[in-house]
């Protein structure tokens, strides 16, 4: 597969539609189950038979089952499928912007994703930030500074005055291809940065199963979601700024969850910084362990303390995880990392280098201030596409790929190595 997209550079030249390199055919190759009855979900009935049996993978104590989920949501809204031979099942909503809502290795197994269920049943739209949840779900950056998406024109750059754009939280999306194993979801939107500059955006996401690492003594569920912007306004210039497609999975925490971010130790990283630790105030060392050493850091996933990290171009690698030995649970994520620095910078602050921003982030959530309460309660994987310095009718397209693997330690240990790098032993 050849995507044609418009990849910005550092510098500033003219952009030229360039290919994306196909993605690894030992990951990523689609699975193409046949048609059974029952997998097409849209009212919150059972979507096939029960899944218990050897294998199965009980949530932890007090979770809900993908099932559960499932009725939830079938509640509130329409809800669409997808099944894996194997039984993995995967939850989208066209109501809720086009988001993989949540996922499990089978239909009475663990839920994977975080679903505000308080939020959702309130039936509320257009607050500072509609938090419905979900384990993949669109949004575009940068989040602050001069080009900044998340603050009104010319406001300060503070909890109170950041919104999440109507255009990325209120309304559903065209579904214009459900089967059981792809669904296509469309938008066109309208949205204007803290300096003023207007951007008009076809969105096209594209969801799609994809074949789960084998590991003896594994199950797993694996999909990938590939999203397409298109320019349809005018040129969009780095003097007034360039959106980035930028695709956030919120994930239910545990006490021992850990985000595993590897990173480059390579001769060319030689004076760059591993990790930016300062979006909302200097992460405590108690929270992050970076082990230069060994190439990776670890930040807990607790969803108890606010606070989030950033990791480079010259240091990201593309791929990224996280761990619950007590949920036995390992998920990866893998994106498209084109060669080149241009990545908007988020940072709530006015900005002396906006495009010397993040690769990867991961945001632990807990209270944003004193007297304040927590967003929700969950841990977020998050990935971003370069800066989008597009021509009218360009476009460009970020992949973003969740594979979650359930086993115990000694299972998932090989998984580990092979797709991040890392020892699971290390990981505390």
């Amino acid at each position: 597969m050849v995507l044609m997209v418009a990849a910005a550079t550092a510098c500033g030249e003219p952009q030229q539609p360039v290919a994306m390199p196909s993605p690894p055919p030992a990951t990523t190759t689609p699975i193409v189950p046949p048609v059974r009855t029952g997998i097409i979900n849209v009212d919150g009935e059972d979507a096939g038979a029960g899944d218990a049996g050897a294998g199965a993978s009980a949530p932890p104590s007090g979770s809900p089952t993908f099932a559960d989920d499932v009725d939830f949501l079938g509640k509130h809204g329409a809800v669409h499928l997808l099944e894996a031979p194997g039984g993995g099942r995967v939850a989208l909503s066209a109501k809720y912007q086009g988001r993989v809502m949540t996922s499990a290795v089978e239909l009475s197994g663990q839920s994977f994703g975080w679903i505000n269920r308080d939020f959702i049943s309130a039936g509320k739209t257009g607050t500072q930030f509609d938090n419905y949840g979900g384990e993949d779900r669109f949004w575009l950056g940068p989040e602050g500074g001069q080009f900044g998406l998340y603050f009104p024109p010319g406001k300060p750059y503070t909890f109170d005055t950041w919104q999440v754009p109507a255009a990325l939280q209120e309304g559903a999306w065209e579904s214009t291809e459900a089967t059981p194993t792809r669904a296509v979801f469309k938008k066109t939107m309208t949205l204007t940065n803290w300096s003023g500059a207007p951007y008009t955006i076809f969105v096209e996401r594209t969801v799609s199963l994809v074949e789960v690492p084998a590991g003896e003594g594994v199950r797993g569920v694996a999909y990938e979601t590939v999203n397409k912007i298109t320019n349809k306004g005018k040129a969009w210039k780095r003097a007034t700024g360039l959106p980035s497609v930028w695709i956030l999975a919120m994930f239910a925490p545990s006490a021992d969850a850990r985000v595993i971010v590897p990173f480059e130790t390579g001769p060319a990283t030689k004076g760059t910084p591993i990790v930016n630790d300062a979006y909302f105030g200097k992460v405590p060392a108690s929270r992050l362990s970076v082990k230069e050493d060994r190439g990776f850091l670890v930040f807990t996933a607790d969803g108890k303390e606010r606070g989030k990290i950033g990791v480079g171009p010259a240091r990201a690698k593309p791929m990224l995880g996280s761990y619950s030995a007590q949920s036995k649970l390992l998920t990866v994520v893998q994106y498209d990392k084109p060669k080149t620095t241009a990545y908007v910078n988020s940072m709530w602050e006015k900005q002396k280098a906006p495009y010397a921003g993040d690769v990867v982030n991961s945001y632990n959530d807990g209270s944003p201030g004193p007297g304040k309460p927590p967003l929700g309660g969950f841990y977020e994987i998050e990935t971003s596409s370069p800066a989008a310095e597009l021509a009218p009718g360009q476009s460009l397209v970020h992949t973003h790929r969740t594979f979650h693997l359930v086993g115990d330690a000694a299972s998932l240990e090989p998984l580990a190595k092979k797709m991040l790098g890392v020892s699971l032993a290390d990981v505390h």
